[in-house]
């Protein structure tokens, strides 16, 4: 089983509390892979792709979004969470980072190979950070997340390749909303590439999730292919570097 460790930090005066996964057995330094929560926080889904991750040989770090002991319920209404962060979106990239460093100071990762991966709000949060640029971020993964940046915010430049992996029947994310986050990432430079599944919802990674009149249905095929795409583009990546 890989090993599990919980660390804090602060960013803004609020303690954060992340989760690192290891593989079983680990090199002298590994690249690793931040996995952004979904609305509800760092749940045992977030902890189930850190230890797949594992599996692959990479470090994992669940990010923490909302601060230590802030958890919501993966079945309920985590609005309350989401909302704040939603609302001011500095902060939640300075939590991001705040994940970044504390991750790239680890004694058993390589710095200079980091990735995002998220899903849902998560997808958002990865992609937030490929904004921000910062050094040692290769690369960013979306699954069903949001695509957009909050209003002013036009990043000149994204060094991080960008996979996006999208349900094309999501509701949360129309097509015009993926048109205008291509054509950001491309005028920022970003080397991109976007996977659509036809007829998959929101949360099509969700095992469980049966909402379509809500627009939220588990798409087993887009789960399956996405995870696939994932793993062939981190292996990828890192490869290159």
């Amino acid at each position: 089983m890989p090993d599990q460790q919980k660390i804090t930090y602060t960013v803004r005066g609020q303690t954060m509390e992340s989760v690192v996964v290891r593989p079983a057995e680990t090199r002298r330094t590994a690249p690793c892979v931040l996995v952004c929560h979904d609305w509800s926080g760092i749940n045992t889904y977030t902890l189930a792709t850190c230890e797949a991750l594992a599996r692959l040989g990479f470090v994992a770090l669940a990010v923490d979004a909302y601060g230590q002991g802030m958890r919501g319920d993966p079945f309920g209404d985590n609005t309350a969470l989401m909302e704040p962060c939603l609302s001011d979106r500095d902060q939640l990239r300075d939590r991001l980072l705040g994940a970044l460093h504390a991750a790239a100071g680890l004694a058993d990762v390589d710095p200079a190979r980091l990735a995002a991966l998220g899903y849902c709000f998560g997808g958002l949060c990865a992609l937030d950070l490929a904004r921000s640029d910062p050094d040692g971020l290769v690369a960013a993964i979306s699954v069903h997340g949001g695509l957009l940046p909050p209003p002013g915010w036009a990043p000149s430049r994204m060094r991080a390749r960008l996979l996006v992996l999208h349900g094309w029947s999501d509701p949360t994310v129309p097509p015009d909303d993926v048109m205008a986050a291509a054509s950001a990432f491309t005028a920022a430079g970003a080397p991109w590439e976007m996977h659509a599944y036809g007829h998959a919802m929101h949360a099509f990674t969700f095992e469980g999730a049966d909402f379509p009149d809500r627009g939220i249905q588990h798409h087993p095929l887009a789960h399956r292919r996405s995870w696939e795409a994932t793993r062939l583009f981190l292996n990828e990546v890192f490869e290159d570097r």
